[in-house]
């Protein structure tokens, strides 16, 4: 097998059908020193993605410093292939009019219903690449039993 077919860059717009097509990722933003990463459900709309936040550290991340990071995976149901897609860009909390347009996208929080603070990400790059896995240990784990 050659290194193309093992790692396969996708397009833009490959990458922003699977970002549309799930609805949870990892944020990764700057909050002080440090990085973090936290998982969010979210909604993508028009070159952005959407996620709803309760009062905290991501909020105060974003508001402290807006580069951002956003990332998705998933290893397809035969566990040969899997794909990545990481989104960099801007965020800001949307406020009146544009907070409530993120009434209309699928969009609301998973946990709980504390979390009314919509960020928008403006997304200024994007890049996904999906793999071809070998897996060569696979032989090692035990049989399920039926």
């Amino acid at each position: 097998m050659t290194d193309a077919h093992l790692n396969q860059v996708l397009d833009e717009q490959a990458c922003w059908t699977r970002l549309a097509n799930a609805e949870f990722g990892r944020l990764a933003y700057h909050l002080a020193d440090e990085v973090h990463i936290a998982p969010v459900n979210y909604a993508v709309r028009e070159g952005s993605i959407f996620f709803r936040t309760a009062e905290g550290s991501k909020l105060l991340g974003v508001v402290m410093n807006e580069d951002v990071a956003f990332e998705i995976d998933h290893i397809v149901d035969d566990e040969e292939v899997a794909w990545s897609v990481v989104a960099r860009g801007k965020a800001r909390i949307l406020e009146g009019d544009a907070a409530r347009q993120a009434d209309h996208l699928r969009l609301r929080p998973w946990v709980d219903n504390h979390r009314y603070n919509v960020v928008a990400i403006a997304v200024d790059e994007i890049t996904g690449r999906e793999y071809h896995l070998a897996r060569p240990w696979r032989h090692i784990l035990p049989q399920e039993r039926g």
